[in-house]
């Protein structure tokens, strides 16, 4: 299991990749009112198509079915499981033979009425007694959002409980600050 990372969201034809993709993902990406969008999605099929080629010898566009809460699974292949996210500076990919999730989210201002809904006191006195409040909180973030990817359940009104329930889960966090980005990969 590894994560892949393309931060060059604008350095590709989109035009030419829209017709290197599968149509399923060629509506979705179009589906996107603004470039920036559009480009985020076809980069990260794009991703993916990389990381399952190089790890599982895959040559054909993989189609989504999708799980109760939205968790894509590829069609035909029960025994691969992956993950897609994406932000402003960076598009994030990851391929396993189990259960995986990633997340990667652009380091932003730091706003503490969306820490205390989203962090327990633990989490918060992290927060607030880190040099940089808005990494540590952007880190937390994609702990968070990447165990719920993992697990199927996405974003709920639980979030203050994500990291305590998961201590038995495994997180690797890169911090990409030059490039305004954290990602984190939980399995």
């Amino acid at each position: 299991m590894r994560g892949y990372i393309d931060i060059h969201i604008n350095d590709f034809d989109l035009n030419t990749a829209l017709g290197q993709i599968s149509e399923q993902r060629r509506q979705q990406a179009l589906r996107f009112q603004y470039e920036h969008g559009q480009r985020t999605c076809v980069l990260a099929y794009l991703l993916l198509k990389r990381a399952l080629k190089e790890e599982f010898g895959m040559e054909e566009n993989p189609l989504f079915e999708y799980g109760e809460h939205g968790k894509p699974s590829i069609v035909g292949h029960p025994e691969i499981f992956f993950n897609l996210s994406h932000c402003r500076e960076a598009v994030a990919c990851v391929v396993s033979r189990r259960p995986v999730g990633i997340d990667v989210e652009s380091v932003g201002r730091y706003r503490e009425s969306v820490a205390r809904y989203t962090m327990n006191d633990e989490e918060m006195a992290l927060i607030t007694n880190a040099p940089q409040p808005e990494v540590m909180f952007t880190r937390l973030w994609t702990m968070k959002e990447a165990r719920l990817k993992l697990t199927g359940e996405g974003i709920n009104d639980n979030m203050k409980q994500v990291l305590t329930e998961a201590d038995r889960k495994s997180y690797t966090t890169v911090e990409c600050l030059e490039q305004g980005y954290i990602y984190t990969v939980c399995e």
